[in-house]
């Protein structure tokens, strides 16, 4: 899962800094966690796409790009997008 929201992110924002952090293990026991281990993400992100955009613009990107992963798959996502510079 960490690939594909990695994979997705890189081609709809073409980010120069990009991590995907797994935080399912956090998550176990807790609404939403699934069991598989991967429910449950932070990503960081610093793209010239956020330029001028405020931070709910920006998180708003990042949803789209994932959007049927969220539909499907993904459970919870912390967002931190960053302009260059930031």
């Amino acid at each position: 899962m960490a690939t594909e929201i990695e994979s997705r992110l890189r081609l709809a924002l073409n980010p120069s800094h990009l991590l995907v952090i797994n935080d399912s293990d956090q998550h176990a026991g807790h609404a939403g966690h699934d069991g598989s281990g991967e429910s449950h993400f932070t990503v960081e992100l610093v793209s010239t796409a956020f330029v001028d955009r405020s931070r709910v613009e920006r998180q708003r990107m990042v949803n789209e790009a994932l959007k049927e992963l969220l539909a499907e798959r993904v459970h919870a996502l912390r967002i931190r997008a960053l302009a260059p510079g930031e």
